[in-house]
């Protein structure tokens, strides 16, 4: 066994050459990249677990199962969503690896605390500072007490000169009558000029107002320079230890150096006198700005102390480095949410001018400018990473990343300009394409929204792509050669193309469909037109059917959806309702058909089922009927054996009635046929009626009189108003002319009691006269 391991070492040597040996000793005893390369390996064990040798045979099954494992693109998806989380699990480890020294502070800190005499001059040294700075504090508040006067006197000379430098008189000349009826050009000029005077009466202000800020930096300063002297001095006399001098100077400097930076800083915004402002901030964001300077400037002061007093108090470099690092990170933290406070502010501050904001570049400019926190918040971060785990090459990182972001924007909103003045002209439509296809117009922009939406989807996801190339992030590389990227744009082209297609034939269909109806109803075809128009919205809802399938199944496919236990349970669901509802079946099939073939429209007068009346609704199931007596009766086709429609073509008001044998039938066709004639002539009935009376003869003749024959054909469903109108003059007329109809004799049966007369037989015969018809 020696000899084996003693042999394994001797390859592995003879596998290493000099120079990769050298490059190892050098990682290995440079602390930031032996830390850079521990961070490398465990990332990899970490991505790589290593498993137990298995059997053969379980080796087998698990490469046969993996190899029938179907390729879809929710696996994919999965086994990409796991490989993120574990790397997503690594660089939170890291992120937290970067505080772990902060566990031994805590122990150096019990260390200090439990030897007596560290902690004597630990209690020595931060007592004898307290003590001298809570002296130095006390000065300096009494001299700013003291030099308060002075300052109200500067903020008053400043307040004078204000109102002074703001007099209108003194800086806009009055518009003269003259001026009064000037041109627009005319105007313009003078717009421009007084804007010019307006502008060097702003620089005026501003410069006017440097002298009495200067004074009032310099007179807060004072109470500083106090603080400062006090503080330096009592630190040589008043301390016994090294220590306690060291953290005495230490503190003061650090106080010293907030004071002066939040000085220098407020004297730009100056809350509590807008006069010797000299940032154009108004008063609500003058006092946000210094409230949070206070807290700003406090975190780098406490760096200052920890750096000098970690090596006052010999802790060691790593647990300075830990703790400097958390407070930095606060630092960064509170930025970032002083940054989240003024976005607004600074957007507002940013816009361009007003003149400018209605030109296309400058309008997306100030658009664009209500998103710098993004950015800035994304910088603070990177730069508090790259700083705390000593990224080799990540300051260059950051300035790439600033450019190629930054063109990334330039680049994706030039193309979308591009992209969605092709839209426009693509879905507007010419005046000669609308004349020929009436309606188009209105079609194109009811697809505008939505391929507007499609379009902004698309530019986002590229600029996306984009944007996480430029961060370094090999995003093209995944699209297009990665496992799962491929899929991805596949899958969008594939259902893209799909729902493009759908809509294509969708349309195509119904323009082809309007299209024939109009050459119907242009030549004439009305009746053609008519029924094509009725079944319109069957062949709409069926095409529209079968497009929605098609679309839904190609889009399951495409996401990684096994569709075919889908499409065999839909056929089994619609074989058993058939079969369930062969009556409702029926009724869908008999309607087609009916519809079809034009038997009925609305507004027909049909008979049906047995009832009559007007048809006022069709579907593909049932038949509506208005009867004469106003009710309403739904009527399902599977009941509807024959129609009988009086709509159609024409009708014939059949003359049939009885009249005597002895009776000239020439004399009553002249009368019938003069009648009719006289209703020709009438603007009302003229139209109804299509020809002239035809006698059909004589049909039978018995005892009861002849019967007798006539028709006359009259307009579709117009045979009940010209019968009740041609009966109505033809009673008048044949009482008139005394036409005779039979009078039917009857035997009536009278009872006048028992006995051989009782019963008596009287035949009744009326007179025989011409009835009234």
């Amino acid at each position: 066994m020696p000899g084996r391991g003693h042999a394994a070492d001797t390859d592995a040597a003879q596998g290493m050459s000099r120079e990769q040996a050298q490059q190892v000793l050098a990682v290995m005893n440079d602390p930031a990249k032996r830390t850079e390369f521990t961070n490398t390996l465990s990332a990899i064990a970490s991505q790589i677990p290593v498993a137990p040798a298995a059997p053969a045979a379980a080796v087998k099954t698990a490469t046969d199962t993996l190899s029938v494992e179907p390729d879809t693109l929710g696996s994919d998806l999965v086994q990409d969503m796991e490989t993120l989380r574990s790397r997503l699990i690594v660089q939170a480890r890291h992120f937290v690896a970067l505080f772990g020294d902060l566990v031994f502070v805590v122990h150096w800190t019990h260390t200090i605390f439990a030897d007596p005499q560290s902690r004597m001059i630990l209690f020595d040294a931060m007592g004898r500072a307290t003590l001298i700075l809570l002296l130095a504090l006390a000065a300096e508040h009494g001299f700013s007490l003291l030099l308060r006067k002075p300052l109200l006197k500067v903020t008053e000379r400043a307040v004078a000169t204000e109102r002074r430098l703001n007099l209108p008189d003194a800086t806009v000349a009055p518009t003269p009558p003259a001026a009064i009826g000037a041109t627009a050009q005319d105007t313009d000029d003078a717009q421009t000029r007084q804007g010019d005077m307006q502008a060097q009466h702003a620089t005026l202000r501003l410069l006017a107002r440097v002298p009495y800020s200067l004074m009032h930096l310099l007179i807060k300063l004072l109470p500083v320079g106090l603080f400062f002297a006090l503080g330096t001095c009592f630190a040589y006399l008043l301390t016994t230890t090294h220590q306690a001098m060291l953290v005495t100077l230490t503190l003061t400097n650090a106080y010293v150096v907030a004071r002066v930076v939040y000085l220098l800083m407020e004297t730009l915004f100056v809350p509590h006198s807008p006069a010797i402002r000299l940032c154009s901030a108004s008063d609500q964001t003058a006092f946000m700005v210094t409230h949070w300077l206070n807290f700003l400037v406090a975190a780098p002061s406490v760096v200052v102390c920890l750096s000098t007093l970690g090596g006052v108090f010999d802790m060691p470099a790593r647990g300075t480095e830990a703790i400097i690092r958390s407070v930095v990170l606060i630092e960064h933290v509170l930025v970032a949410i002083f940054t989240w406070r003024v976005r607004m502010h600074v957007a507002l501050a940013l816009q361009p001018p007003a003149r400018l904001r209605t030109q296309p570049f400058w309008m997306f400019l100030g658009r664009l400018v209500y998103l710098w926190w993004v950015p800035a918040m994304f910088f603070n971060f990177a730069l508090w990473l790259i700083w705390a785990t000593h990224i080799q090459g990540g300051y260059a990182w950051i300035i790439r990343t600033v450019i190629l972001t930054t063109a990334v924007v330039i680049l994706s909103r030039v193309l979308s300009v591009l992209i969605f003045n092709l839209q426009n002209r693509l879905f507007h439509v010419s005046p000669a394409m609308e004349a020929r296809y009436p309606g188009l117009q209105a079609r194109v922009n009811y697809y505008y929204p939505v391929s507007r939406k499609i379009l902004s989807f698309l530019m986002f996801f590229a600029s996306a792509m984009l944007f996480l190339q430029a961060l370094g992030l090999p995003a093209i590389h995944f699209l297009f050669h990665g496992r799962l990227g491929p899929k991805i744009i596949g899958a969008m082209l594939s259902v893209l193309v799909a729902y493009t297609v759908a809509i294509i034939i969708w349309e195509a269909a119904n323009a082809a469909l309007q299209g024939q109806i109009a050459r119907f109803e242009n030549s004439s075809q009305t009746g053609r037109a008519s029924r094509l128009r009725t079944v319109l919205p069957i062949i709409k809802t069926v095409l529209l059917a079968l497009i929605i399938i098609i679309v839904a199944v190609t889009t399951l496919s495409q996401i990684g959806i096994n569709v075919a236990p889908l499409l065999t349970g839909a056929g089994i669901m619609g074989a058993a309702i058939a079969f369930g509802a062969q009556s409702l079946v029926k009724d869908f099939i008999t309607g087609f058909f009916m519809l079809v073939e034009n038997a009925i429209q609305v507004g027909d007068w049909v008979t049906a089922g047995g009832v009559s009346g007007t048809v006022e609704h069709l579907s593909i199931r049932t038949l509506r009927l208005r009867s004469v007596n106003g009710d309403l009766h739904i009527i399902p086709f599977s009941e509807v054996s024959s129609i009988a429609n009086t709509s159609r073509d024409y009708n014939l008001v059949v003359v049939d009635f009885m009249i005597d044998l002895s009776q000239d039938t020439k004399q009553l066709c002249a009368i019938l046929h003069e009648e009719l004639e006289l209703m020709r002539r009438t603007p009302r009935y003229g139209h109804l009626i299509m020809s002239e009376f035809a006698f059909l003869g004589i049909e039978q003749a018995d005892g009861n009189g002849a019967r007798f024959l006539g028709s006359v054909r009259t307009m579709p469903g117009a045979k009940w108003t010209v019968y009740r109108e041609y009966y109505a003059r033809l009673a008048v007329r044949m009482n008139s002319e005394g036409i005779r109809f039979p009078v039917p004799s009857f035997l009536n049966l009278v009872d006048n009691g028992p006995g051989p007369d009782g019963l008596k037989v009287t035949a009744t015969v009326p007179p025989t006269t011409v009835p009234h018809a």
